[in-house]
């Protein structure tokens, strides 16, 4: 969540953002800052009758009459009572607090950077390319070439899950393991994490309430199916400090993912296009508070893949209305589809400065010995069925289908 502090100091700003967003409750920052204020007067009275319960603690071994007796218990009560009032207004204030969105990247106080802007393509030559043969669907490639089933999954576990087999299983893992091995050469220590996490890990990166209907709970353990990687990796830095010179922090993580994509499927999502589970790489920076400048090489590096696989695809500055509560900046990689003719979301890159770290206590000491909180930067690197998918798609001829050169190495070496 927002720090208040920041609020406080940047209050115009902030309000500035939130138009941007077109967010609707116009007055929360008022109020967040009158219940704040409210909160500190309380405490201080709190403080008082501590100090008095102190001193009186203290004194315990001194006759005392019966008269402060009574003033003690009064206090104890008015205690208890004042309490009670703080934890109300903390209540208040937190519901409103988390509500509210990141600030946005000053990018977005540029008129022209209001709506999703396209900075980079490299399919300069597409329309030539797609008028050259007939791509077959993803759909009727994996009929044809023994890729992945969808029928028997929905027997198993309803619509919106997969079985991946024969050439679709050893594309699959290539990809996974290409992609796992090209972040570790670029500095990203990989983990293996739960799969199921609890409700402050949920809030702490700001899954909540933001994408409450997205996740799957499972209310008996009260715990929730990740719905990205990005969840238990940010947590796995919880509560800690680090050093301004082990900056930035890089982590990456493959998981299954689950999303319960609440409305969107219909005749035209089929395929591998929109899974309740499916399986991502996910890459993480713990920085200090020169984000941007990871956040850019970050880009470069998502590119790079994309590039290295020689698939057409564009990035996308998206639009201030578009982007997650938790990210002041976010990018979207999308990729061609050759089969059905469109262009799919396959990463997307966000800035979330210090909106996680706030809430998970994540500090580094600067320069001047200072403790500040650090900021969050996260990519999908990549969503692996989308990314399968178009390249089935574009890799496929008269005699079956290609696999990119980056990948044969991992391709070949599957099972030894």
């Amino acid at each position: 969540m927002l720090n208040i502090k920041y609020i406080k100091k940047y209050k115009n700003y902030v309000i500035k953002s939130l138009k941007l967003r077109k967010f609707k409750n116009k007055n929360i920052i008022n109020k967040i800052l009158l219940l704040y204020n409210k909160i500190n007067k309380k405490n201080i009275i709190l403080n008082k009758y501590l100090n008095i319960l102190k001193n009186n603690y203290k004194n315990k071994n001194l006759i005392i009459k019966k008269k402060n007796y009574k003033n003690i218990n009064i206090i104890k009560i008015k205690k208890k009572k004042i309490k009670n009032i703080i934890n109300n207004l903390k209540n208040k204030y937190l519901k409103y607090l988390i509500k509210v969105p990141n600030i946005l990247n000053k990018k977005y106080f540029l008129k022209k950077n209001n709506n999703n802007k396209i900075i980079y393509n490299n399919y300069k030559n597409i329309k030539n390319k797609i008028k050259k043969k007939k791509y077959l669907s993803h759909i009727e490639l994996s009929k044809k070439y023994d890729i992945f089933e969808t029928k028997i999954s929905s027997k198993i576990s309803g619509t919106g899950f997969v079985i991946y087999y024969g050439l679709g299983l050893l594309l699959y893992n290539s990809l996974v393991r290409f992609l796992l091995s090209y972040n570790n050469k670029k500095g990203y220590k990989e983990y293996i994490l739960p799969y199921l996490v609890n409700k402050n890990s949920i809030y702490g990166t700001g899954q909540f309430p933001d994408k409450k209907n997205q996740v799957y709970n499972i209310k008996k353990d009260n715990l929730y199916l990740i719905p990205t990687g990005e969840v238990p990796l940010v947590n796995f830095y919880s509560n800690k400090i680090f050093n301004y010179k082990d900056l930035p922090i890089k982590s990456q993580t493959y998981t299954q993912c689950f999303r319960r994509e609440a409305g969107s499927y219909g005749k035209k999502v089929k395929g591998l296009n929109r899974l309740h589970q499916f399986g991502k790489v996910e890459i993480i920076e713990i920085s200090d508070n020169n984000s941007n400048i990871r956040l850019n090489k970050m880009l470069k590096h998502i590119k790079n893949v994309l590039k290295l696989l020689k698939l057409y695809f564009r990035i996308k500055l998206l639009s201030s209305e578009k982007i997650g509560i938790t990210s002041s900046i976010t990018y979207d990689f999308e990729v061609y589809s050759f089969g059905q003719k469109k262009w799919l979301e396959v990463s997307s890159l966000s800035n979330c400065l210090n909106y996680q770290s706030n809430e998970l206590k994540i500090y580094y000491y600067n320069k001047s010995n200072k403790k500040e909180l650090c900021n969050t930067l996260n990519g999908s690197c990549i969503s692996i069925p989308r990314l399968l998918l178009c390249i089935i798609e574009m890799y496929q001829n008269n005699n079956g289908i290609k696999i990119p050169k980056v990948l044969i190495p991992y391709y070949k070496n599957n099972y030894e």
